[in-house]
């Protein structure tokens, strides 16, 4: 049985500035169903990451409709929103975007102690995605000691720490040379077989492939929306 994680309903987002308003959005909908791998693609400036941004509840749409996990996201006010953010979506960034003064373990952990989880669980969840995304050997290693693909992937076990309903990924290979940006497609491509929901934003027509879902966006506006045969 299908089940429907996300339903984006005729989201718009304007950006003003001065006398000059911008339409990043322009009535997009879509849904995207429990288990999914879906690519979103197109040019730059598209809308591609502010979509994201809203599906990661760290924007808000000008109008429409924006439901996760059952729950009504368009009347939330901020701090509910941080904590829906925190229960139900993982997110990875291309820049990494991990703490430097603080080691591997506790930049995945952060997430959890926000939760006020319990410390021995903590340990246990952490050294568990870790093990997943084969870095657990680096858990005391500060991100500086560690390369690019490395990073990214302490980036994912991040993501998945707070086992969360949604993992959006904004260009995951962006700063990675092609070994390391195959290794964490692989990655994600695993994670996805073992039950996780990927959206990914991506330039890399390469790792559209990946994905079981393609929606291109051009303008603001979906395109062309096409299932993919997943590559075995």
């Amino acid at each position: 049985m299908t089940t429907t994680l996300v339903t984006i309903e005729n989201i718009t987002k304007s950006y003003a500035n001065k006398q000059i308003e911008t339409k990043a959005l322009k009535g997009v909908s879509l849904t995207i169903n429990q288990g999914e791998f879906v690519a979103i693609t197109g040019p730059s400036g598209c809308g591609k990451s502010t979509l994201l941004s809203i599906m990661g509840l760290m924007d808000t749409a000008s109008s429409g409709n924006y439901t996760i996990s059952g729950i009504d996201t368009q009347q939330l006010k901020t701090d509910q929103r941080t904590v829906i953010r925190n229960k139900h979506i993982g997110f990875v960034f291309q820049s990494f975007n991990l703490i430097d003064d603080m080691t591997v373990f506790d930049n995945v952990a952060l997430i959890l102690e926000h939760r006020g989880t319990a410390k021995a669980e903590i340990k246990q969840r952490v050294e568990q995605v870790l093990t997943q995304v084969d870095m657990l050997s680096r858990q005391h290693y500060q991100p500086n000691q560690l390369s690019g693909g490395q990073q990214q992937r302490i980036a994912i076990a991040r993501a998945l720490v707070g086992n969360p309903d949604l993992i959006l990924v904004d260009e995951p290979t962006g700063n990675l040379d092609t070994v390391n940006g195959d290794k964490v497609m692989a990655l994600l491509e695993k994670l996805n077989k073992d039950g996780a929901t990927i959206v990914m934003v991506t330039h890399d027509s390469r790792y559209v492939r990946c994905a079981s879902r393609q929606i291109q966006l051009l303008d603001g506006e979906i395109i062309t929306e096409k299932q993919l045969e997943v590559v075995a």
